[in-house]
């Protein structure tokens, strides 16, 4: 059994957690939120009142939070107060360069870290099948590995500091822009009298099959688990899919690469998120592909 501190108990943090408590892990939990903290509890994490009484103590740290400036700021606190050998986990989805400076001032007070962002959104958290991608060096990957397992279905160590990021948005630049490919295609086939039902039927077992069309398709009712059922409930909102696009266009501007697909995917995602779909699943983008298509 490890002591874990575990910060950012929120929708993904909340149940990742959780599943740590059933693996038989000590999680002492933190967060800025009372209900979150209140939910935690209930899942047998010992909450706690601020960031250093979930550090001390602790084999590792889980950090899971909404930007880079949030972890970077609270890297403080926790490098203050965690023991020597702890090892950082951070489980948040922010810029390369905010990765690596996370990585560089712990390392600087002597400290393991690993960038690992996750997939798999609020239904893998609460199922303990996410994906995590995970940077570092090797020995930092090995002892965290571990720790991951109990909330993961895959942990996969893609190279040095910061890899993990860049596996994460380059991953959801693809999911991105496939989700707009398929809605536009089932409205493009709606407009001119195809069923939903033939063209996935088709695209399912084709060339055009992805992620996007058979296990979170757009149009309800054809795949069990999409979240076109529930209304567009999010398992992966809107706003996080802009956020994660335009970590990518920001990276590939940086490095000089041409992202078009890239580019004009965050453009949709924006215009979406203006017309107020930021807390739908990020498939509702169809409904943004018919209000913007030709009444005739």
């Amino acid at each position: 059994m490890a002591v874990i501190g575990f910060i950012g108990l929120g929708h993904m943090g909340g149940p990742m957690s959780a599943n740590l408590v059933k693996a038989g892990h000590r999680v002492q939990g933190f967060d800025l939120i009372p209900a979150a903290l209140e939910v935690a509890d209930r899942h047998g994490v010992t909450t706690v009142a601020s960031v250093p009484e979930a550090v001390t103590d602790a084999d590792a740290v889980i950090t899971m939070l909404p930007s880079g400036k949030h972890v970077l700021s609270l890297y403080d606190e926790v490098l203050a107060a965690a023991k020597p050998g702890t090892l950082l986990i951070d489980s948040s989805t922010v810029d390369v360069a905010d990765a690596r400076e996370a990585h560089l001032r712990a390392a600087e007070a002597g400290f393991g870290s690993i960038d690992a962002p996750v997939s798999g959104g609020t239904a893998g958290a609460e199922a303990g099948t996410l994906t995590f991608m995970v940077g570092g060096a090797e020995e930092d990957f090995h002892r965290a590995e571990p720790l991951l397992e109990p909330m993961a279905r895959k942990v996969i160590h893609c190279g040095g500091p910061g890899n993990g990021q860049v596996t994460k948005m380059c991953n959801n630049l693809i999911l991105g822009a496939s989700m707009v490919a398929v809605s536009e295609a089932f409205v493009l086939g709606e407009r001119l009298g195809l069923s939903h039902q033939a063209l996935y039927d088709v695209a399912s077992i084709s060339t055009g099959q992805c992620w996007a069309l058979t296990t979170n398709c757009p149009v309800p009712d054809l795949v069990e688990t999409s979240r076109a059922n529930h209304d567009y409930e999010p398992g992966f909102a809107a706003a996080l899919m802009l956020k994660d696009l335009k970590l990518a266009t920001s990276a590939a501007e940086q490095s000089g690469t041409d992202a078009a697909i890239g580019r004009l995917a965050t453009e949709l995602y924006q215009r979406f998120n203006d017309e107020g779909g930021g807390g739908f699943d990020f498939g509702a983008i169809i409904k943004s592909v018919r209000d913007h298509s030709d009444q005739r």
